[in-house]
């Protein structure tokens, strides 16, 4: 066996570990088992429904950058699949994967060509998407299928996504006898089994919730997006795609953004985009470090609190500063400019966004390689250009995903 076949055979196994990972992942997300808590075969099976439209998603994306690197005549590899489940473990729900690759195993001389390679995989993902999004919305279950799911809800009726808003997590014992029911220790009440994790919004979801569904009554909520396969593959296509066509650094839409207008400019934008997408992360972090407990301990745990996120602003910044001086003062400036804003205007960023603007600053980059040739896009590939920029308006979600209670 050659070293050709051998690295087939390693993709083609790493697909195949994908694949069952992301459909366990879609049994765990849509029916609320897993599997150390009796997921059954059918329960698996189930699960298919999310991993082939979030597959086929997400090979369709990577197959774009493929064909167009080939038909530059650029050396590339066939997609690698990365598994990532750890269901088991316990009731740890992931998606079962951390997304595909391609390497590009040499050096893009051209502006125009980083430019098609950047642009088709998004595009090339986004569109297949969009159509698991409108079958998903245009043909929603009727609300008995999310009462298989909590049965507890049946006690409600229609509605009951607003009947059950502020209410204690406990509801009169009905007499429905369900498998999945919580009891609580009292023996004429249960607990209301509300998901604990809700997914943000973006201007498709929106669009969707309004124009597409056939009637709002069958429209989930934030929190019971997970428990409709199509939906949850085409919202975390959409967030994904956004990730990519991000206009920073190297991404995709960095890309897109140095095809557009240049070397030259594309440092500009990178830099300032990048900075005011550290700075949202960051207000996540700066509006929960409110010093409570005014006592040595409490005051201590606020100080080590700062320091934690000066330290992870200063790393953020490594690509953007060459100097330690410099990304020390950036971090600092950071860090008043936030508390300013927050005190101020009261408003919240997403923590969650930190973990990618430290993968962005420290490891992809904020600039883009140079070129030998510079020559401009064609007005085709601009027109094509501003479309992926305003696909990532139409996928981005400021808070993606929200730990309620959290």
């Amino acid at each position: 066996m050659n070293k050709k076949q051998k690295t087939y055979l390693i993709q083609i196994g790493l697909f195949i570990a994908t694949l069952v990972g992301t459909t366990f992942a879609g049994a765990e997300w849509s029916i609320s088992k897993f599997l150390t808590l009796g997921m059954t075969w059918d329960d698996f099976l189930f699960g298919f429904n999310f991993s082939i439209p979030f597959l086929l998603i997400l090979t369709v994306h990577e197959f774009g950058h493929y064909f167009t690197a080939r038909y530059h005549k650029i050396k590339v590899t066939f997609p690698y699949y990365i598994p990532m489940w750890l269901g088991f473990l316990g009731p740890f729900p992931t998606i079962g994967t951390m997304g595909a690759f391609i390497k590009i195993k040499e050096n893009i001389s051209s502006r125009i060509k980083y430019f098609d390679v950047g642009v088709s995989g998004p595009i090339a993902g986004f569109l297949v998407a969009i159509v698991f999004f409108i079958y998903g919305f245009t043909h929603l279950p009727e609300t008995e299928y999310i009462y298989e799911i909590h049965p507890e809800y049946e006690v409600f009726g229609e509605n009951f996504e607003e009947k059950m808003a502020g209410l204690d997590t406990v509801i009169l014992k009905s007499d429905l006898n369900p498998d999945r029911m919580l009891y609580d220790q009292q023996p004429d009440t249960i607990r209301l089994n509300r998901g604990s994790i809700s997914f943000g919004d973006n201007l498709l979801m929106n669009l969707g919730r309004t124009y597409l569904a056939p009637d709002d009554r069958y429209v989930p909520s934030s929190s019971e997006l997970m428990h409709y396969p199509l939906l949850l593959a085409s919202f975390l296509a959409f967030f994904f795609t956004a990730l990519n066509l991000l206009p920073i650094g190297q991404l995709d839409g960095g890309h897109v953004v140095f095809g557009l207008f240049g070397p030259k400019h594309h440092a500009i934008i990178s830099r300032v985009l990048f900075t005011a997408f550290l700075f949202y992360a960051g207000l996540g972090w700066v509006t929960t470090a409110d010093l409570v407990d005014s006592s040595i301990e409490g005051l201590g745990s606020f100080l080590l609190s700062l320091a934690a996120y000066l330290f992870i602003v200063y790393w953020c910044a490594y690509s953007v500063f060459k100097e330690k001086r410099d990304r020390l003062l950036y971090a600092t400036v950071m860090l008043t400019v936030q508390f300013f804003i927050a005190s101020i205007f009261k408003i919240e960023g997403y923590t969650g966004w930190l973990l990618f603007s430290l993968l962005i600053g420290r490891f992809i980059g904020v600039d883009h390689p140079p070129v030998i040739d510079n020559k401009p896009l064609s007005a085709g590939r601009k027109v094509l250009g501003w479309i992926a920029l305003i696909i990532f308006v139409l996928c981005f979600s400021p808070q993606p995903l929200v730990v309620n209670g959290l």
